[in-house]
């Protein structure tokens, strides 16, 4: 018998060559005078039409000799190309060439491209430093060996072919433009959005990760959260409500967002920017502060993708804003009383908003003088001065129409005010010099101009492109991103490609398809990923499995509670610092030793681990209990019950198969990420309750809830990779 690794190149071309044309297909073709093996693109098909059965070898059967006969790939043929693998997408291009793919992701990407030859996903097996797979219906192999690339199959005459480096196959693998498989789309999916669903998979392998990101970025923003209070009846004025000094409809408004916007990328973005820019529905106490919180979360999501100066100013000029930080009547300095201007804004804006506390390298780490400290970005000065910039300033009443409560001597103003930018006193206003950041502005400059110079000089400052980048990667990514990572976004901050700066959609876009998100070596690195933070597990859970409000009511109300919910409400910050700090490290741990951040840490404590599964593991099951669910008060009547809930429709098909129930749950809540030992685990709990077609929809339901909470509760879907 011949070996594989005896046949020679001419051989080898000779059973391709002796095919007919009428059994080529284009793929198929011989390779033409003009390829040569050391191109750079290396096409699949070619390999594919030269693969060679093992049957013959040995004379055993094909699969029991794979990983011998593939173990040829030194002495193998080499086959030439044929045509241009470069790939229709463009995206991580730069990447890519210094990235080699894994055996899986080279596998994963044939199965994509070529599915005639490759034609349904397989198990990947290993052997020594064999990698392969085989495709019974094409009787196929493909695999790797020692760094070669090598596939085999009947169209060969059973010779092994080694078509080239997997190092050759980057561009083409990266820049395809599409998720390799399930499991990729949904990693994408969970970390560009809230929740990835069957159908939201299929359309991102369909059309690849960059027409997805066009369809979010040109999707329209749906009702804004202002909007939908007025329609829910939370504008009206009676005593027995007082929605003008209540900010549960507030709770209601956010959650109404985050669960049903169809727009899920720039709802995504805006929960990100509210974690930056911090306004907390719990620091208000002002009329018609649901409004107020509303109409700043609008704001927040119009400028997801816009600019980033124009978010800057708008935030500063916002009335929430203005209220919880000060800016609201803040007046010029007083030389007779010894009045000075409040200085909280214009130290936030500068250390939680723009700048931060110490000057930084376009990749985020931290610039140090001399002695090896690290050097400040501000002074003091610089707050005392810009805090005369944000002097004047008051809530627009020029709308105002002043209404009195029925059955009361109380007078309220309307709601417009909510939604106006500040309105500048010029009587109020500082007319001293400004100088802070280097800049300058003199006496006297009117209030507007003034504003603008300060907010160009810190949208110019070359610490915001890393500043604000790494965080955003750290709420959609990971929280440990390497300083390559964070440089190569905050230089499409600094510059989209078309000389703009502070262009948000190519930020977000840089984010989600850096080789660093997108890569697969993520999954096995520790440091690599987040913690979910418990209100996007709710969120997540929602989206999953297409919970509804039957009385449109979304009254889940503040989950703030560690104990008892889930120790986190959206726009419920308990201070201008966030929930947690962007750079906080847990004590006493291994990650305070290697040097790692943690961020969504800060939440965890005995009382919310406890608290969190307490809650959720009734939420599954029940749903969320609501009084009075067609009425927008938080009165009570005969519809009380649990309004907002999940049907399981597609769960409750596979029921009475739990393996195909976890795969399912593990697919699109972990995008399959859980290790093969929890999904045993999980599906052997939930196996030993009997449940049958003829079982009760009451038992079926405890067992679709019981795998659920079992994944939710998982340290592997609690931390985000």
């Amino acid at each position: 018998m011949t070996h594989a690794h005896e046949a020679s190149d001419a051989a080898l071309a000779a059973p391709l060559h002796a095919r007919t044309a009428s059994s080529l297909s284009p793929a198929d073709a011989a390779p033409t005078a003009s390829d040569s093996a050391g191109a750079p693109w290396l096409k699949l098909s070619a390999a594919a039409a030269a693969s060679a059965a093992l049957a013959a070898c040995g004379g055993g059967e094909a699969e029991a000799e794979a990983p011998q006969a593939l173990k040829q790939a030194d002495n193998a043929p080499r086959m030439p190309l044929l045509g241009d693998m470069g790939g229709s997408g463009s995206f991580r291009s730069d990447q890519a060439a210094s990235r080699t793919p894994t055996p899986d992701e080279l596998m994963d990407w044939a199965e994509m491209v070529f599915p005639q030859y490759f034609d349904s996903h397989q198990a990947t097996v290993t052997s020594g430093t064999l990698v392969f797979r085989y495709y019974g219906g094409t009787r196929n192999y493909l695999g790797v060996y020692q760094g070669n690339v090598v596939v085999l199959g009947p169209p060969t005459n059973n010779a092994v072919v080694n078509v080239g480096a997997l190092a050759s196959f980057g561009d083409a693998v990266f820049s395809s433009g599409r998720p390799l498989n399930d499991q990729d789309a949904a990693r994408f999916l969970l970390q560009a959005g809230f929740a990835a669903t069957t159908q939201d998979i299929a359309t991102v392998r369909s059309i690849g990760f960059d027409a997805w990101l066009n369809s979010q970025f040109n999707a329209p923003i749906g009702i804004s959260g202002w909007e939908w209070l007025n329609q829910r009846g939370y504008a009206a004025v009676d005593n027995s409500t007082a929605y003008y000094d209540n900010t549960y409809p507030g709770d209601c408004m956010i959650w109404s967002q985050l669960m049903t916007s169809p727009d899920g990328l720039r709802k995504r973005v805006a929960l990100a920017l509210s974690e930056i820019f911090v306004v907390s529905l719990s620091g208000l106490d002002f009329n018609w502060r649901s409004h107020a919180i509303a109409h700043y979360w609008d704001t927040l999501v119009f400028h997801s993708f816009g600019n980033f100066r124009n978010l800057l100013q708008d935030v500063s000029l916002n009335p929430a804003m203005g209220y919880y930080l000060n800016t609201r009547g803040n007046q010029k300095e007083n030389t007779a009383t010894g009045r000075q201007p409040d200085e909280n804004y214009a130290r936030e804006v500068m250390q939680l908003m723009s700048i931060g506390l110490v000057m930084l390298n376009i990749d985020g780490t931290v610039r140090r003088d001399g002695a090896g400290q690290p050097i400040e970005s501000y002074s003091q000065s610089d707050v005392t001065n810009l805090a005369r910039v944000f002097t004047g300033y008051d809530y627009n009443q020029s709308l105002n129409q002043q209404g009195t409560v029925p059955g009361t001597t109380r007078t309220v103003p309307n709601t417009a005010f909510t939604r106006l930018p500040m309105s500048l006193n010029a009587s109020l206003h500082s007319n001293l010099a400004v100088n802070f950041l280097g800049a300058s502005i003199p006496a006297n400059t009117p209030g507007a101009a003034a504003l603008a110079t300060a907010m160009d000089t810190l949208f110019y400052h070359g610490n915001v492109a890393p500043f604000i980048c790494k965080q955003l990667i750290q709420r959609l990514v990971t929280s440990n991103p390497s300083p390559a990572y964070v440089a190569r976004v905050a230089s499409v901050f600094n510059n989209n490609g078309a000389s703009v700066r502070g262009d948000m959609k190519a930020v977000v876009r840089a984010i989600l398809l850096d080789d660093e998100a997108r890569s697969s070596a993520g999954l096995t690195q520790p440091g690599f990923g987040k913690l979910r933070e418990p209100m996007l597990r709710l969120v997540q859970w929602g989206r999953t499995f297409n919970i509804s409000s039957t009385f449109g009511s979304w009254k889940i109300g503040d989950t703030s509670s560690a104990s008892s919910r889930l120790g986190q409400s959206p726009l419920r910050s308990p201070s201008v610092f966030n929930f947690f700090r962007p750079g906080y490290v847990p004590p006493s741990t291994a990650l305070a030793q290697s040097g790692a951040v943690a961020p969504e840490f800060q939440l965890v404590n005995e009382s919310s681990v406890g608290g969190y599964l307490n809650y959720i593991q009734g939420v599954i099951r029940n749903g969320i209990y609501v009084n009075a669910p067609d009425l927008p008060n938080n009165g009570s009547n005969g519809n009380n019950g649990y309004d907002i809930k999940a049907l399981y429709t597609h769960e409750m098909v596979l029921v009475v198969d739990p393996d195909a129930l976890v795969a399912r749950i593990n697919l699109l809540m972990c995008a399959g990420q859980l290790s093969a030992a929890t999904v045993k685990l999980i599906a052997d709990a939930i196996k030993a309750t009997p449940v049958t077609a003829a079982s009760t929809d009451a038992v079926k339901l405890n067992r679709i809830a019981s795998a659920i909470f079992l994944v939710m509760a998982s340290a592997e879907y609690l931390i985000q990779k």
